[in-house]
């Protein structure tokens, strides 16, 4: 008799009560997943995730005394393990990649489903990005044509000779937002090699998935935001 796996621990950060109890009642009644506490702001989802160690953290983006970015930061220095899902009202917001940046692994618009919400966590749970390429695309083309930019991260000083022609061309792909499918489709290969190629660029780009690698591009001018609205 197989033991059933141990359910994923998940921390809820939002500050409002009416979101975070939504939240809960999507997960709690799923065995797969364990809300372990909620916060109802960022300094508050820092205490309790190190109190209670959650697998993953459903972090608001915008909240009081400190916003889900600096927690988003904070968590991924502090507490590696854990894992942050962020959530933003908007679509379009330039916060949201500020969270990836900051150590995301994946973002939703709070307009989505019980369903995608469950598999974004289960997702996000096992170290893969949870975000919709298009969706990302459409967030950095946004993000990288508006007048004030962070300080550029260490990945935009990447000599682009340090990958091959071919790998060059699948990040390029990757970040016009194709998924693995598509990328193989266009190249004329199989999927498997596709996953062989994005693992291979994620370890030279020093990026951990899907969407870091999305901002690596834009910041290194591989792909610019008009060459990605034109891609589609």
């Amino acid at each position: 008799m197989t033991q059933s796996p141990e359910p994923i621990r998940v921390l809820i950060a939002d500050d409002q009560p009416l979101v975070r109890r939504g939240l809960a009642l999507i997960l709690a009644p799923n065995p797969a997943f364990e809300v372990v506490a909620e916060a109802e702001h960022g300094e508050q989802a820092v205490e309790l995730a190190h109190q209670h160690r959650p697998d993953v953290v459903v972090m608001d983006i915008r909240m009081p005394v400190l916003d889900g970015v600096k927690a988003t930061e904070r968590l991924s220095q502090e507490l590696p393990g854990c894992r942050v899902l962020a959530l933003s009202t908007f679509d379009m917001d330039e916060y949201v990649v500020a969270a990836l940046r900051a150590g995301a692994y994946g973002f939703l618009p709070k307009d989505v489903s019980p369903e995608e919400l469950l598999a974004a966590v289960r997702t996000v749970h096992l170290g893969e990005a949870a975000v919709a390429p298009r969706l990302l695309t459409r967030l950095i083309s946004t993000y990288v044509t508006a007048p004030r930019r962070p300080e550029p991260a260490a990945t935009s000083t990447l000599s682009l000779g340090e990958l091959t022609p071919r790998e060059v061309e699948v990040w390029r792909l990757l970040a016009t937002g194709l998924d693995n499918g598509e990328i193989a489709g266009s190249l004329e290969i199989s999927v498997s090699t596709v996953k062989n190629y994005i693992t291979s660029i994620f370890g030279k780009l020093s990026v951990r998935d899907r969407a870091q690698a999305v901002i690596a591009a834009y910041e290194c001018g591989l792909v610019e935001a008009r060459s990605a609205s034109s891609a589609g």
